[in-house]
């Protein structure tokens, strides 16, 4: 863990970004800082958040996480599958007034998949969603994390620099056994009411 001063400053920058972005410090940051050094952790976090912002925009929240969901699953990380399948899970509720068909809880059973059982497991939730058109994009990922393919436009160069992005939270992530989930990475996170009404629809389902 951060340990010098220099350390403990930037992990509570950073952890301040972090709680006016998504309404929360991930308990990631300190590892960040830990591995990175603080100028490396600075420096990283600048090269990569505007660029994740931007992705954001352009290729739109639930797309964005949805890599996110299926990067971390590849790569064995839960607790970052977890961030993104909760930011998805608000996402759709707010955005379709509907509950997401996957409960990010569950995705930790997801972890070790074969990418075309992993593949087929997120087209189906997709289709049962209503996003069918969102499973190029699921075959698109998997493709780039395995190196089989090369991105073609601008889009999929975006979804490259996620897949670098997230794949070096996941290995932080897995090297320092972080497997509790935290929160939604996304702004959605500081919505009470759709948190809240997504607890009691999961809860009813019970």
């Amino acid at each position: 863990m951060a340990g010098g001063v220099l350390d403990r400053a930037t992990v509570r920058v950073l952890e301040a970004g972090c709680r006016t972005m998504w309404g929360f410090a991930p308990r990631m940051i300190p590892h960040i800082v830990a591995r990175m050094g603080a100028l490396g952790a600075l420096r990283w976090f600048a090269g990569n958040i505007p660029r994740f912002l931007v992705t954001l925009r352009v290729l739109g929240h639930q797309r964005t996480h949805l890599a996110g969901m299926v990067i971390s699953l590849y790569n064995g990380c839960h607790y970052c599958a977890y961030a993104h399948g909760y930011a998805l899970e608000l996402l759709y509720l707010r955005d379709r007034d509907r509950l997401f068909p996957l409960d990010a809880r569950t995705l930790e059973g997801w972890l070790g998949l074969s990418p075309r059982v992993l593949a087929g497991r997120v087209q189906e939730v997709l289709r049962e969603a209503g996003m069918q058109s969102e499973a190029l994009w699921v075959d698109t990922t998997l493709g780039l994390l395995r190196g089989d393919q090369q991105p073609v436009d601008a889009a999929e160069l975006r979804l490259a620099h996620l897949v670098r992005m997230f794949g070096t939270m996941n290995r932080i992530a897995v090297e320092a056994g972080c497997t509790e989930p935290d929160q939604a990475q996304n702004p959605v996170n500081k919505d009470v009411a759709v948190k809240e009404r997504n607890a009691a629809l999961r809860a009813a389902r019970v």
